[in-house]
């Protein structure tokens, strides 16, 4: 495993091989991400539905998302994402429970979106403690096992005679409210430098082609 000052070295090479316009992109936007706050989908069975929640994650800073696949298995659509998933840290899982009970051992409160709990609205959400935003799928919501596990519930208010969002605009709706108490309100939001490392070098990898192969020789020149 390297070490998190390997790991530098070997961005401080890999810069070499993007323009100075997406190095310089790349150091803006990785001073803004988030992991106060993952988003987590359960079974997503349409496509453009999974790739804009990515696009959308992109868009409000939020580095990790988490895909549940009991079911149904992620496809994201190009044309909807628009490369979000070269920069959001996507994790598949293929039980519920025990990804909500990882994430719970990791600090994170399990907040659950659902219309048919009253506990509170998005707006009056506690945001202090790290939070894992979890929505179910497009037809029935969350399962049993959310249920079980959730900490907390909350609901964006409506007033109309549809009980629901779209799963893709109840997410975007939900990240900006949340992002933007976070980013006001919580002083430590930001990643941590071994994320930030982390992240910056998946970033190069998946700017530069063949970067596999840049990386290789790299190693090798550097065990010479």
């Amino acid at each position: 495993m390297q070490s998190i000052e390997d790991k530098k070295r070997l961005i401080s090479y890999l810069t070499e091989f993007v323009t100075e316009n997406r190095k310089n992109r790349f150091d803006a936007v990785i001073n803004d991400r988030m992991n106060h706050l993952q988003i987590v989908v359960e079974d997503i069975y349409q496509g453009h539905n999974a790739s804009a929640v990515i696009r959308s994650c992109d868009c409000f800073g939020i580095q990790y998302m988490h895909f549940i696949e009991n079911k149904n298995t992620m496809k994201v659509n190009n044309e909807i994402a628009l490369g979000a998933g070269s920069w959001v840290s996507v994790k598949k899982h293929s039980n519920t429970k025990q990804c909500l009970t990882d994430l719970k051992k990791q600090g994170f409160k399990i907040v659950a979106t659902t219309p048919h709990k009253n506990d509170c609205t998005i707006d009056n959400l506690p945001i202090h403690q790290k939070t894992a935003l979890v929505f179910g799928t497009e037809l029935n919501g969350i399962t049993q096992d959310v249920m079980d596990v959730a900490d907390e519930f909350v609901k964006i208010p409506m007033y109309g005679f549809t009980e629901s969002f779209n799963i893709s605009v109840s997410a975007a709706l939900c990240m900006y409210e949340l992002t933007t108490r976070i980013r006001k309100e919580v002083p430590d939001y930001k990643l941590s430098e071994t994320e930030k490392t982390d992240v910056y070098l998946e970033w190069l990898k998946n700017s530069i082609e063949k970067s596999d192969a840049i990386i290789e020789e790299y190693l090798i020149n550097k065990r010479v």
